[in-house]
């Protein structure tokens, strides 16, 4: 009786807000457009052409056995870290590499695959998103702030707040575990890993072009989902605001921010972060009551913790491979203070003593790239990323106007 009546409450309380959401849409019409444009914007220019790639490479390294290759080399290094088979590790790094949510969407495939348990699954979610380097240095530093030099100790932090993560992910589901048929590690093996890269290759049978298409189609499908969330979460960033819920909400953020000894004027703009990091980072910056030192902290939580609209994109994915959301959510919260711990701690070794011209451990060169090499990716990315989109969309319309007209040739 009790779960019948939660039941009924649960869709009660979905429909409320699927109501008022449309509500909302009806009163504030010329904002909704607006954020909805917003949204737009910048899943053409930037999201698209960011991700794309990665994706598309990582589903013809899949397919052609090379991760497979990396995961018997990687073996001794992810399963006593981290509890997870090798081919973590390319999940890993592509997700530090091309950002949120590539670590969901290829550990949802490896986990279609049958390389990764569910326990593992979980696990490998939890600390292969991550959001890019080019965003945290490009964006956020050089953009938002205007200051290069900041995104060495967010990076740093950042990462580090991952790796943190991931080991104490490693303790999730540790008994159910112990209960099942433990894997056997196997020892680095150059000649095994050879052997394992040939038989993956065998087993795929398609042909190079149909592999590619895909490919293409499979990543484009996945990044028009997740343009959908972001449009879809802004536009309810802004009626939040518009309908001075922000203002009424953001006052219990206040006790926790008065904890973390950060000024309470950053209250919205954390908030705002909360569902979009791009948005709340940039509201960040432009706090003027808070010390920089105060920002930084407060980014790296927003950047860690990845915004309720990337964290419904990586459910989505999560759950078309039936992955639990749940460990994913809590790893978040950890990656988010951990983060903005280090960016604390590591505050005067990497940006007073670097910014001031203090000695430092630190290359030289690492200065020149931070200035140069983020910010032109960024600007490049920006300019050229739309007509990457749009020739990519109209490749995807082809190959499926080109599968529909073979599937109905042979009906």
């Amino acid at each position: 009786m009790k779960q019948n009546w939660g039941a009924k409450w649960k869709t009660v309380l979905l429909a409320s807000a699927a109501t008022l959401f449309a509500f909302s849409l009806i009163c504030y019409p010329k904002q909704s457009l607006e954020a909805s444009i917003r949204g737009l914007n910048m899943w053409w220019e930037v999201v698209f052409p960011s991700l794309l790639p990665f994706f598309i490479v990582s589903e013809l390294l899949i397919s052609f056995g090379v991760v497979s290759f990396l995961g018997v080399l990687l073996e001794p290094l992810m399963r006593p870290l981290f509890r997870v088979p090798g081919v973590g590790g390319f999940a890993w790094a592509m997700g530090m590499a091309s950002g949120y949510p590539s670590g969901a969407k290829l550990t949802a495939r490896l986990y279609q695959e049958k390389q990764l348990t569910t326990i593992e699954a979980e696990r490998l979610s939890s600390f292969t998103n991550s959001s890019n380097p080019l965003f945290i240095f490009g964006a956020v530093s050089a953009g938002f702030f205007n200051n290069p030099q900041l995104g060495l100790v967010l990076a740093v932090s950042h990462y580090l707040g991952n790796i943190s993560v991931g080991l104490i992910m490693r303790f999730h589901g540790i008994r159910k575990e112990r209960r099942q048929s433990k894997r056997q590690p196997r020892s680095f093996s150059l000649p095994y890993a050879l052997r394992t890269l040939h038989r993956t290759r065998l087993k795929n049978e398609q042909p190079l072009g149909k592999l590619l298409g895909d490919a293409v189609r499979s990543s484009v499908q996945t990044l028009l989902m997740i343009g959908g969330f972001i449009i879809l979460f802004s536009v309810m960033n802004k009626l939040l605001y518009m309908m001075h819920l922000t203002e009424q909400l953001a006052p219990l953020l206040r006790h926790l921010l008065r904890l973390a000894q950060l000024p309470e004027q950053l209250d919205i703009p954390v908030f705002s972060g909360l569902f979009e990091i791009t948005l709340g980072s940039q509201m960040i910056s432009q706090t003027d009551e808070a010390m920089l030192m105060e920002k930084a902290v407060a980014t790296s939580f927003v950047l860690a913790f990845g915004g309720f609209s990337v964290q419904a994109q990586v459910a989505s994915i999560l759950a078309e491979a039936n992955i639990r959301f749940q460990p994913f959510f809590i790893a978040r919260l950890l990656h988010g203070v951990f983060a903005a711990s280090f960016t604390y701690l590591l505050w005067k070794p990497l940006y007073i003593k670097t910014a001031g011209g203090m000695p430092t451990h630190i290359p030289a060169f690492l200065h020149a790239a931070k200035d140069s090499a983020w910010n032109e990716g960024w600007r490049l990315l920006q300019q050229y990323g739309p007509l990457l989109t749009l020739l990519f969309l109209c490749l995807y319309i082809w190959l499926v106007i080109k599968a529909v007209s073979k599937s109905r040739g042979r009906s």
